[in-house]
């Protein structure tokens, strides 16, 4: 998998060959056939294997959280890493725009987005319970667009501070 993600991030998707993985990691491309069903399967795994690495653990750290706060300060302190470096935004990059030219690439997109706010939404019934349905559904949907803003917008402008737009997301969820 490493090595299919270097590969995207060196050329994009056109840089993820049976051949070139196979000689990077010296094996036979029939192996890669054999284990991912053919080269449009390990690119679903490479996409989603970025997608686990760029995204998920800022996820997994605000459903972690036992209030709104500690969620908050996990944010805070994983997004700038899920941000870091050109591979990243490389990476994240091209899987927005696989997304969009490839129906199967996109379809897996909207189900990985669909976990993710089902992750949070579940969260928040359990630390909101009074919040209707559609509300939670709402704030998930809002947080996951605001990781996936954040990526696009440094994906544009690497090098745009990301605190303004985590201070702004902590006074909006502030107790007044």
């Amino acid at each position: 998998m490493r090595i299919g993600l270097d590969l995207l991030a060196e050329g994009g998707w056109a840089a993820i060959t049976a051949r070139a993985v196979a000689d990077r990691a010296r094996t036979r491309p029939g192996l890669l056939h054999h284990y991912f069903n053919g080269l449009p399967g390990l690119h679903v795994a490479v996409a989603q294997r970025a997608s686990e690495m760029i995204v998920e653990p800022v996820v997994d750290a605000l459903v972690a959280a036992p209030d709104t706060p500690a969620a908050v300060r996990a944010v805070r302190e994983l997004v700038p890493d899920m941000v870091a470096g050109e591979r990243k935004l490389r990476l994240a990059a091209e899987l927005l725009v696989r997304a969009l030219r490839d129906p199967r690439m996109g379809a897996e997109r909207r189900d990985w987005s669909r976990a993710l706010r089902g992750r949070i939404a579940a969260r928040l019934e359990e630390l909101c319970p009074d919040w209707p349905a559609e509300r939670r559904e709402g704030t998930a949907m809002l947080f996951t667009a605001l990781l996936d803003g954040l990526l696009l917008q440094l994906i544009l402008d690497p090098d745009l501070p990301t605190d303004p737009a985590l201070d702004a997301t902590a006074a909006l969820v502030a107790k007044p």
